[in-house]
């Protein structure tokens, strides 16, 4: 008989190998899982949940033992399917436009200098609904005291202001 009869095959050592790559997918799945809410968690606005959902439904179709090119597969349909179902939904109802600060409800409005400005010597202020802010001119012009304004922008802790034609 010329046939070669392999006995380097053990099917317990198979068993032995799949049930190591089917523990090592276990772990990679709760790991991206576990991640995507980590980053979730700490980036404001909607960013990874759906990932982390085609991660746990990874994880689940791993437990059942598929393949990885089927687990890699339902990671990305699930993720891809929930991204493009629910994010505008998402952003309509979570991501609502942010309501102005106090500070940003003065842009527009008119103040009074009460300090003048002079950008070269960075001195000059304001007073805006009695609060009194540090100020520049968007123009560089040189604004008196008692001259009426208007608030452009705010930039750091200073106002930049136009002089008021009024």
């Amino acid at each position: 008989d010329t046939s070669v009869k392999r006995t380097d095959i053990h099917p317990e050592k198979c068993k032995n190998e799949r049930s190591q790559a089917m523990n090592i997918s276990y772990a990679i799945w709760g790991a991206a899982f576990v991640l995507f809410l980590i980053v979730e968690a700490a980036v404001p606005g909607l960013i990874s949940i759906w990932f982390a959902a085609g991660a746990l439904i990874a994880l689940f179709t791993a437990i059942a033992g598929a393949s990885l090119w089927l687990q890699l597969a339902v990671f990305l349909v699930i993720s891809v399917v929930l991204l493009a179902a629910t994010k505008p939904l998402a952003e309509k109802y979570v991501n609502r436009k942010a309501k102005p600060t106090n500070a940003d409800m003065i842009i527009g409005k008119t103040c009074q200098v009460v300090e003048k400005i002079d950008n070269l010597a960075s001195a000059g202020a304001v007073s805006v609904d009695g609060k009194v802010w540090t100020a520049r001119s968007e123009d560089g012009s040189v604004l008196r005291e008692e001259t009426k304004a208007r608030v452009l922008r705010i930039e750091g802790v200073k106002v930049i202001v136009e002089p008021c034609s009024e």
